[in-house]
């Protein structure tokens, strides 16, 4: 039976295993901290429980990633549908609500962008539907060997018997920013395009792919659902599926060294002296941080991997709120854009509990996180060499994101019963991400994704490689990597599956 170890209990990883250990193989996860989730996590503190990072849930439509990998392991998750994904307060005193009803969202763009803004949403939408279609045929992204390049060139081919005319329009977006479809609109309509990226592709319009700007820009129709018991749930749960079909999740075990043996197998340390011998090891890991487990085993590829020059940290701040002040029916989830450029507390997003969600605040209040953009390197050079101005730092941003998030509830700082900020040392501490790195790459081209096998025995899943950043994105990936180490194995490594496609026995599974 093939051994598997997982590194790090993120969403991406934990689909990973639990997939794996349900086709039968011999599955261990390996957690630094005392509870799954990672940058997905939801921590406790003083009655409250906060999300750490990722705040936004999509896929939970009825064909969507999180439905069908909850389908695949047998589980259902304890979602809400959000009616309203989002309100976005931009500059001028302006709201616009980002509907999940797609008759009620098209009146509320025509209200706020004009009828000569709605060519832009046909183009978003056709073109995020076959793309969304391709990901759901299981088309990889980069390809990786002979076999999913044909299958990459086959769903390509599909696509042009569908779509002919639409096939060269595919082919110029691969190649050229979203901003190319934005020219001659309106200025409100920039500006929110603008605020909605980066907080999904980490880039704004003039350098994001326009293929998977228009991607990132579908999750509102995508099922964006509320989370009971915060974020954290979505991969407790998947802890759980990982136990129930024979793997083991085991926590404060941090990885320190990954070393390959004579016999091609590894072995595979934690600080805690505990030793553990995998034939499969997946980093759920950015790729520098993987290459600095295996050292001088690192493969060539690996070796090279760099923090990304325009990479992003996040600083946040968790709240525990007086709920009075908050509108009835308010949307669960904000952003404010103050000005440009957005990012360093210019553009903040808002995360708040569910009302009657009795496991993420005291009765009357509420838990909310708020977060922005910011640059990794000052926090660290403070923090290293001058922790008095890191600590003055910390103050000035903690008061600058407050006062951008009462723009888009009112009323805020009065109503707070603790106000606790995090830099990117805390997610550094916390997630050992190097830097506190947060959110994947920047998504400028098509390209930036790796290919989730970086040697034999040895392979990537996260927000590293396609489809990158959000928890549905990583659940993909988790699920495109399950498949591709199932059909990298001999056939009789696999108890209970047949090695293909494990998208595809999802599929198969849930028709039955």
């Amino acid at each position: 039976m093939n051994r598997v170890i997982v590194i790090g209990a993120g969403v991406g990883g934990l689909a990973t295993a639990a997939l794996l250990a349900k086709a039968g193989l011999d599955v261990t996860v390996l957690e630094a901290h005392v509870y799954p989730g990672g940058c997905a996590g939801t921590f406790f503190h003083q009655g409250y429980r906060f999300d750490a990072g990722a705040t936004l849930a999509a896929g939970f439509d009825p064909s969507g990633g999180m439905t069908r990998l909850g389908e695949a392991l047998g589980m259902a998750w304890p979602v809400e549908r959000a009616e309203a994904a989002m309100a976005v307060h931009l500059p001028g005193d302006v709201t616009i609500t980002r509907w999940t009803d797609p008759a009620r969202w098209r009146e509320e763009r025509l209200a706020a962008f004009g009828a000569a803004a709605e060519p832009f949403w046909r183009w978003q939408e056709q073109t995020a539907d076959r793309l969304w279609a391709l990901t759901d045929r299981g088309v990889p992204w980069p390809p990786q060997g002979a076999s999913e390049a044909l299958k990459l060139a086959g769903g390509g081919l599909e696509t042009a018997v569908a779509a002919p005319t639409r096939l060269p329009i595919l082919a110029l977006d691969a190649f050229r920013p979203l901003a190319s479809h934005l020219r001659d609109m309106p200025e409100t309509l920039r500006r929110y395009i603008d605020g909605q990226l980066l907080i999904s592709a980490q880039v704004t319009s003039e350098r994001a792919n326009a293929l998977y700007g228009a991607a990132a820009l579908d999750m509102p129709r995508r099922g964006v659902a509320h989370v009971r018991g915060g974020m954290g749930r979505v991969a407790a749960l998947l802890a759980e599926a990982v136990r129930r079909h024979g793997g083991r999740v085991l926590y404060r075990q941090r990885v320190t060294h990954v070393n390959r043996q004579a016999d091609g197998s590894f072995s595979v340390e934690t600080q805690k002296r505990a030793g553990f011998t995998a034939d499969t090891v997946i980093f759920n890991l950015p790729p520098w941080d993987a290459a600095s487990l295996l050292g001088v085993h690192a493969p060539e590829r690996l070796r090279g991997a760099q923090l990304p020059q325009d990479g992003w940290g996040a600083f946040m701040a968790y709240v525990g709120l007086d709920e009075a002040v908050l509108p009835p029916d308010a949307p669960l989830h904000r952003q404010a854009l103050v000005a440009e450029p957005f990012g360093e507390g210019n553009s903040v997003f808002l995360s708040l509990s569910l009302a009657d969600d009795p496991d993420r605040a005291p009765a009357g209040q509420r838990a909310l996180t708020i977060s922005t953009h910011t640059q990794l390197a000052p926090w660290w050079r403070l923090f290293e060499h001058d922790r008095e101005a890191y600590a003055a730092r910390k103050q000035e941003y903690a008061e600058r994101l407050l006062a951008a998030a009462e723009i888009a509830l009112p009323g805020l700082r009065g109503a707070a019963r603790l106000i606790m900020p995090g830099t990117p040392v805390s997610f550094q501490r916390f997630t050992h991400r190097s830097l506190g790195w947060v959110g994947g790459f920047p998504q400028t081209n098509l390209f930036r994704a790796w290919a989730p096998q970086v040697a034999p025995g040895l392979w990537l899943v996260g927000d590293s490689i396609f489809p990158g950043q959000s928890v549905l994105a990583v659940a993909l990936g988790g699920m495109r990597v399950a498949g591709a180490v199932m059909r990298s194995l001999p056939r009789r490594a696999v108890d209970s599956v047949e090695p293909y496609s494990l998208e595809e026995h999802a599929i198969r599974e849930s028709s039955r």
